[in-house]
Parts: C-alpha cells; structure tokens; sequence
C-alpha cells in the first residue's frame, strides 16, 4: 500500500517524548485516517483507535470514558490514543485541554492523535483552548508525483481528475467518477464542514458560489461582477465573506493582488483558484471535457494546477500566494516567503500579455522568476517538485 510522506512524518514524531498533542488536519478524503494507521502499524506500540464520526457515540462523556481505556493502557508502558473526526464532539477543544492537562499533572506517557477534516472546525477549537500543546501535520490534496506513482496517472489524467485518493479508481466511468466527488467531496465539505460551523444565511448563494468561483478559476472575477452572475447574492461582503469559508475548507480561495501596500492588495479583486483540479473540472458539468479541448481552456486547467500546487506546498512550508497585475501586465503567481519573493508566470496555451514577468521584475529587481512550461522548466517537472521556488 501506498504511503505519503504524512506517514513518516507523524511515526517520528511519536517516536519523541511525550510533548505535544499531534493534529492531522486537511481536506475530506485525502488519507488522513489511512496515513494514521499506517503510522500506528509501522510503531507497532499499543494504541487505542476510536472515531467520533458516528453521531450516537460522539458526545463529551464518551470522549472521556475512551480517553480513561487508553489511559489504563499507558498503566503498563507507552500507548497512543487515536480520535478520528475530533471536531464533530461538541465542545471537544474544552474536553481535551482538561483531560490533556490531567495526563500531564500526572506525568502519563499516553501519546495523542487528532484527525480532522473541518479546518474551520479544527481552527476554532485549537485557538480556544489549546494553544502551546499542540502541533499540526497537514495532509493536503494528493500531488502529482504521489498520484503517479500510486496510480498511474499521466500528467493529463491529474490535470483533469486531480488529486483525491478515493476517486482515482473511478476515472474510467466519468458520470460514476463526477456522482463521487459531488455526494463524497463537495456536498460534505459544504453541509458538514461549513454549514455547520458557521451561520450562513443563505447556503444555497454559498453552493452556487462554489460552482461559479470553480468554473472561473484562473481568472480574475470582482465581487461586483458575481453579484451580476448569482442569485440573491446580496452584497460584496456577504459574498467575500462565503468566499473566505470556502478557502479555510481547502475548495476555493481569492488570490489577492500582490504589492508592498497592504491595504491596496486587500482592496483588489480576487484571482479565484481551486485547491484541486478535480473541483473545476467538477463544477464544469457535462462540458468539462472541453477543459483538454480547447488552448484556452486547458490553459485554465494548467494554471489553476500550478496555484493549486503552490497553495497545497504554502501551507506546509509556510509562505504566502498571490497574484499581480498592474494594468495590462500580469503575472500569474506571486510568492512570498519572508523577504523572499518569486514571480511565476505559466505558459499554459493562453493568450495573454507575456511582459508581466519582466516588468514584475523592475519592480522587484530582488524577486526570483520562474517561467513553468518553457524549455527550462517544463509543467511536469515543476509539479513534480523538481525546481525550487526560492532562492
């Protein structure tokens, strides 16, 4: 069986002293429970694995009862508690504070794992309660390099179907493939991992942004204009608003703007990008095969793959991802690290202004450029992590 780098990760960290809660967090279906296990076995110490994904066991007291049996296992050397879904037990933050606060009182060599898909759930949580006794591990969209080599993608196979484990042996049936990502991926994320987290007013303008912003991905959308193309859509800020919870559950995010000015790269409109292919190519219908037809809109495709791989490395490796344009020069992809910064303009079969870089680059003569799909740097190559992307 295949296993991430997630995998080996988490095994070294639990192999440490006890030191820190350990929180596997990411998108629905990407691994997590599996990399968990996988972790568990190579171990090979005692562990306690329980799942608060059923809604009839998931309660406080429950947490606790599962919490004292792996306590009891520690009684007798070192044990791992593992909980699956922590973020569907009410007040769960709150719980495990307490019942992490009494180990450590009572220098307990019980380890903890905490997996979660709903980011926002997880971050609510995590900011309330339990800052300084924890630490994350991210499990993001499957890259290409992992989708290659568990399954045998091409770099087109990605391109359209994208990076999530549980659909990659339904590509040959399209319609079965399309039926899994909308009832397994999409509607979950948004009924289980949004709507319950936040109150959103009006979850169908949420779902139909969803699919707008993912059919315009790549390009450059103001408010102003979505409020044109959606129904009962409000205003700017409802939608903006919608707009930020759909990027905390990793499926749409706005790029903004990229310039020294803060307070202009917040005010400009967004560059909507995907955190996987596989939700554009989704959101497109029964007309999503003309995403390989056509130049410009494989060029789309292309270019909403590069964001997704950076926005997938940025959340490991800690930098920011932008965009920018200064009337008609733009540059695809702007990165951030610290005082390091590079301009990453795609060729990807779109006409567009292709002086960008050059003018980026006068700007910021500091900025490191890097042109994907050229003779030096070609798509896969770049998706296979095969350059750096700072200096």
């Amino acid at each position: 069986m295949f296993k991430r780098i997630l995998v080996s990760q988490l095994v070294k960290r639990l192999k440490e002293p006890r030191r820190f809660i350990q929180i596997v967090a990411g998108p629905r279906q990407t691994g997590k429970t599996t990399a968990v296990l996988q972790s568990l076995k190579e171990l090979g110490i005692q562990s306690h694995f329980v799942s608060a994904d059923d809604p009839n066991l998931n309660s406080p007291e429950w947490l606790r009862n599962e919490w004292e049996h792996a306590r009891s296992l520690a009684k007798s050397g070192e044990a791992i508690l593992v909980i699956d879904e922590i973020q569907k037990i009410t007040n769960w933050s709150s719980i495990v504070k307490l019942l992490w606060d009494e180990d450590n009182r009572l220098f307990s060599v019980l380890k903890v794992v905490l997996t979660g898909s709903s980011s926002l759930l997880l971050q609510k949580g995590l900011a309330e309660s339990l800052m300084g006794r924890f630490e994350v591990l991210y499990s993001p969209h499957w890259s290409y390099s992992e989708c290659k080599e568990a399954f045998g993608y091409n770099l087109e196979d990605f391109l359209f179907f994208g990076g999530y484990p549980g659909a990659a042996p339904l590509i040959k049936d399209e319609s079965r493939w399309a039926r899994y990502m909308g009832t397994s991926i999409v509607e979950p994320t948004i009924s289980q991992d949004i709507l319950m987290m936040e109150e959103v007013r009006k979850p169908a303008l949420l779902r139909s942004l969803f699919m707008l912003g993912s059919g315009y991905s790549a390009q450059e959308l103001s408010f102003t204009k979505m409020l044109g193309q959606l129904q009962d859509a409000g205003n700017t800020v409802t939608l903006a608003h919608y707009l930020e919870l759909l990027g905390k559950a990793n499926m749409l995010t706005g790029l903004q703007n990229y310039s020294g000015n803060k307070i202009r790269t917040r005010k400009s409109s967004p560059r909507l990008i995907v955190f996987d292919t596989s939700l554009m190519t989704y959101a497109d219908g029964a007309n999503r095969r003309r995403l390989l037809g056509s130049s410009k809109d494989k060029g789309r495709l292309v270019e909403s793959a590069v964001g997704a791989y950076l926005l997938s490395r940025s959340k490991e490796e800690g930098f920011e991802v932008y965009w920018w344009r200064e009337r008609s020069n733009e540059v695809d992809f702007v990165i951030k690290k610290g005082s390091r910064l590079t301009a990453i303009e795609v060729k990807s079969g779109r006409v567009k202004n292709i002086g960008g870089s050059l003018v980026f680059k006068k700007l910021y003569p500091e900025a490191l450029s890097l042109v994907v799909g050229s003779a030096n740097l070609g798509l896969e190559d770049f998706l296979l992590g095969k350059k750096q992307i700072f200096v």
